[in-house]
């Protein structure tokens, strides 16, 4: 991790060269900025003033446009040596800060157009608990669970870092258990409270994701955070430490919960489906996928959630070749019983509070149409789904 203060010293207090770039860019002050305005992110390109993202949408700052040698002295400056040279081989690198007095962030460099940009994301000191992050109570049985493979699913900045981080400071505050996580990089720095939570960042704590997978089932863990699952070899491992008796995190860049079944069915080929099934379906814990919606009642967003919690009835139809996997209805009928809820059960939740607008719920709807009628109060007699989902419901 690189500490920065003043404009933006790397690791040892100086720039790569050992000089302060020569910059017009004040990133300590946009920085501030962003933690001041609540940004979710600051973005940096050539052309344009440093802009944030707030509440979803992108604000400029009141700042020059930045010109090519700016961005280009700022990565020779922020960037690691082991991430120096990822990008420039790889023209992208990831890694993080930290900047005294203002907070800690995750980067992305990365060229676009023949120049430097960068992607920064703010990142809590702390892991915030479920409850302040207004997600379902039902995550926090599952974050309890003693084994399994609990996927948090969503498009990037849907809050999947920040909810994994959640549910892995749950766990901390709960039970005695060794965590290890592999990330790339380290965003939320756990402490121990009941755990023993050991970190690993790729490029500084192992050489890769894969390398650090082939040893972690040596190291004794009970539970495995694994920052994203980008290939065979991570799921194959994630797979196989959840039908052991391990319980473990990860994440996928899919929309919800039958896409991601799917996502992780493709990971195999057509002669491997029968096995890959049988596999997913006995170490499948949850699916847990997040769409970030603007409230109305108040500046912010509060997360849609759609939830699949592994049951019997969903491991049949998993396992099952010959089935067209039907998640939408075995939520419907798991949403009493085992706490699942589909997104516009979500939606609806928040929307019958006054929390979100019509609007917005129904932009974010999976079915808009069948929203706009539940709304209206036009259902089947013998559909219960969105029973407590209502205007005027007091569900929670």
């Amino acid at each position: 991790m690189t500490m920065v203060s003043g404009v933006a010293p790397s690791t040892n207090g100086s720039s790569a060269n050992g000089t302060a770039p020569a910059s017009g860019l004040d990133l300590k002050a946009a920085l501030q900025k962003m933690v001041r305005e609540g940004a979710s992110d600051l973005h940096l390109k050539v052309g344009r003033p440093p802009t944030l993202r707030l509440h979803g949408d992108l604000v400029p700052l009141d700042m020059p446009a930045m010109r090519p040698e700016e961005l280009r002295a700022l990565a020779e400056h922020l960037l690691p040596p082991a991430q120096l040279r990822e990008f420039v081989e790889a023209r992208e690198a990831d890694f993080a800060i930290n900047v005294p007095g203002i907070g800690r962030f995750r980067v992305n460099v990365y060229q676009q157009k023949g120049t430097v940009a960068f992607a920064m994301r703010a990142i809590a000191h702390a892991a915030s608990s479920m409850r302040d992050l207004n997600l379902p109570p039902v995550l926090e049985q599952i974050a309890l669970r003693p084994r399994g493979l609990v996927l948090v699913t969503g498009v990037t900045g849907s809050g999947k870092s920040t909810a994994l981080a959640a549910m892995i400071q749950h766990i901390n505050e709960r039970r005695s258990a060794n965590i290890i996580t592999i990330e790339d990089p380290i965003e939320f720095v756990h402490r121990d409270v009941r755990c023993h939570i050991n970190q690993r960042e790729v490029g500084t704590d192992t050489a890769s994701f894969s390398q650090s997978l082939r040893r972690v089932l040596r190291q004794d863990p009970d539970v495995i955070m694994i920052g994203e699952i980008r290939d065979l070899e991570t799921l194959e491992v994630a797979l196989k430490a959840a039908g052991t008796g391990h319980l473990v995190f990860s994440t996928l860049h899919t929309t919800d919960a039958t896409l991601t079944i799917n996502r992780v069915l493709s990971f195999y080929p057509p002669h491997q489906q029968n096995e890959v099934r049988f596999a997913l379906a006995n170490a499948l814990a949850a699916v847990v996928s997040l769409r970030l919606v603007p409230r109305a009642d108040q500046p912010g967003r509060v997360p849609a959630c759609e939830i699949l919690v592994n049951t019997e009835a969903v491991r049949d139809q998993v396992r099952d070749l010959s089935a067209t996997l039907n998640i939408p209805d075995l939520i419907k009928e798991g949403s009493m019983a085992y706490g699942m809820q589909s997104f516009d059960q979500s939606l609806m939740n928040w929307y019958s509070r006054g929390i979100i607008s019509y609007e917005d719920a129904l932009f974010n709807a999976t079915n808009p149409a069948e929203f706009a009628l539940r709304v209206q109060g036009v259902d089947g007699a013998s559909d219960t789904a969105f029973d407590g989902f209502r205007p005027g419901s007091t569900a929670a």
